[in-house]
């Protein structure tokens, strides 16, 4: 079989006919479960470069060729990397756009080929940060759904990963399982629902879901995909198996340097920048293009105290992918080391690429709401966050709610709101981190004591700003007095009142109720709270047959 592109075969418009049965073919196939081998980004882009997959449109050959076939142009590359859910270059995704663009002209009945322009506009947005692709994306998605109104899969899924790609993660939850509920062998459906399962800290969900696209979808994809997920649920141990399968089978330098990001990103919330700046390595390596990969090398730098090198890599960073988050990490980098108009430079950069990404219809007020917080606007960004968690009651947005309550004064309702976040599964120092300061100002010292030790313990690199203000907090709060594990938490004096054979004493040495069941000891390799049981598990990698 050969890809009817026109870019390739100017006779591609006689080859129409071609399209409609093909694709239709193609929605029904079902590929084998993956064999042996086995959260963001897990990605947007990854997930919408299924969808172009799945509308991918092929004829068959009407005879065997004698010559070569010519090197396959960019939109071709285009298409054969996201027919296995694979990420695409943005100038191969460019490419394809054009094609389709100039087909449907004169075409403007090819529902499918509308479908096709949609997804990629939604892959080249998320892929090179460009929101100004997502009205044109949702465009030509429901322009396919005019044309073929009912049964019109490809568009609806590509609508719902439009909707994550702009972190409107309820609609593109009610989208994907609406097409789940008529066609539940799609796999292209189940990328976009993860994320959405993920945005809204539905974590079980999202596992299951990977679990699902892993038995209709075997390859790189998939497992990149698969290891996000377990990063998410603090499985790392499986994430990191899955990231690595994911490496051995990636199938381009693209999707190779993808999963290798992922895997420097797990390396370093595991307090590895050694580890990261290897991964990061290999994936430059492998895409000199990767810039997450640039971001990721920077994070690490800057633990190292290369400083010089990682202001460098986020400018580099910055100037391939305008995203706002590398913006903000940069000039938080900036002032830890007093520079602060440096820092205030790229705040404002910050600001700049948020109102682009309003412009295209992405909604940043997570982001946006932690740099408020942490820079003197905390009423405001209350405001903002609390809108946030209502709407995607994820372990960020309730760690970002409550530690912007902290700064405006509403301790007690600040805590909860963190104790929700630190028992979600996530493994995060910063959640621990704020944690700790709560418990430290409201008198539990000992419960101050564990998380600041825990956020150390998974990450002592976590934030080139706050790890130093944790590591200055665990000195000063010293090591724990006498008196055994009463004083762990906290209630020395009520567990004194009581004296030792009181019900009070029993409290007390159980660690002061809500408090104490966010306080486990854990450390970066293993599970947050081993005395609490989980849910089973999906078999681990290599369980899978």
């Amino acid at each position: 079989m050969e890809i009817a592109k026109t870019e390739q075969d100017p006779a591609a418009a006689r080859r129409a006919a071609w399209l409609s049965a093909s694709a239709a073919a193609q929605r029904t196939a079902r590929r084998r479960g993956p064999g042996p081998v086995l959260r963001r980004a897990a990605l947007v882009a990854l997930a919408a470069g299924t969808l172009v997959g799945g509308v991918l449109l092929l004829r068959p050959d009407g005879g065997a060729r004698k010559e070569a076939p010519p090197a396959p142009g960019p939109a071709t590359r285009a298409l054969t990397a996201v027919a296995s859910g694979a990420p695409a270059s943005v100038g191969d995704l460019t490419a394809l756009i054009a094609d389709r663009a100039a087909w449907v002209r004169t075409h403007p009945k090819d529902e499918a080929s509308w479908a096709v322009l949609g997804s990629a506009y939604v892959e080249r947005g998320a892929r090179g940060a460009d929101p100004a692709c997502y009205p044109r994306a949702e465009w030509a998605l429901r322009r396919s759904l005019e044309v073929r109104p009912r049964d019109n899969q490809d568009a609806e899924i590509g609508l719902a990963a439009l909707a994550d790609a702009r972190h409107d993660y309820a609609a593109a939850r009610t989208l994907a399982e609406g097409v789940r509920s008529r066609a539940a062998d799609r796999w292209t459906l189940y990328p976009p629902l993860i994320d959405a399962y993920s945005g809204l800290g539905d974590t079980k969900a999202a596992a299951k879901a990977a679990e699902r696209l892993l038995e209709l979808r075997e390859g790189a994809g998939a497992l990149a995909r698969a290891g996000e997920v377990y990063r998410t649920r603090g499985w790392r141990e499986d994430a990191s198996v899955a990231l690595d399968e994911a490496v051995a089978h990636a199938a381009s330098p693209v999707q190779k340097a993808a999963a290798l990001t992922a895997a420097g990103d797990l390396a370093w919330e595991r307090g590895e920048p050694e580890g990261a700046l290897a991964r990061y390595a290999a994936a430059l390596h492998a895409d000199p293009g990767a810039a997450p990969a640039y971001a990721g090398r920077a994070r690490a730098e800057a633990a190292l105290g290369r400083k010089a090198e990682a202001q460098r890599d986020y400018q580099t960073a910055v100037a391939r992918l305008p995203e706002p988050r590398f913006a903000l990490e940069l000039g938080e980098l900036y002032e830890s080391q007093g520079l602060d108009g440096d820092a205030r430079t790229w705040f404002a950069k910050m600001r700049e690429l948020i109102a682009r990404d309003e412009a295209g219809g992405v909604d940043d007020a997570l982001l946006l709401g932690r740099f408020e917080t942490d820079h003197g606007a905390a009423h405001a960004a209350v405001d903002r966050l609390e809108a946030e968690w209502k709407a995607h009651p994820s372990a960020d947005a309730e760690d970002a709610l409550g530690w912007a309550m902290y700064h405006a004064g509403e301790t007690e309702e600040a805590l909860t709101h963190l104790r929700k976040a630190t028992d979600s599964g996530v493994r995060s120092a910063l959640f621990s981190y704020h944690q700790a300061v709560i418990e430290r100002e409201l008198g539990q010292s000992g419960a101050a004591r564990r998380h600041l030790q825990d956020a150390l313990r998974t990450n002592p690199y976590f934030s080139p700003l706050l790890a130093p203000k944790a590591k200055e907090a665990l000195a000063a709060l010293g090591e724990p007095p006498d008196g055994g594990p009463r004083d762990m938490y906290g209630h020395v004096a009520a567990a004194a009142q009581a004296g030792p054979s009181g019900s009070d004493a029993e409290s007390g040495g159980g660690g002061g109720g809500a408090a104490a069941s966010s306080s486990g000891s854990s450390s970066g390799q293993g599970a947050r709270r081993p005395a609490r049981p989980r849910q089973a598990r999906p078999a681990k990698p290599s369980q899978r047959h």
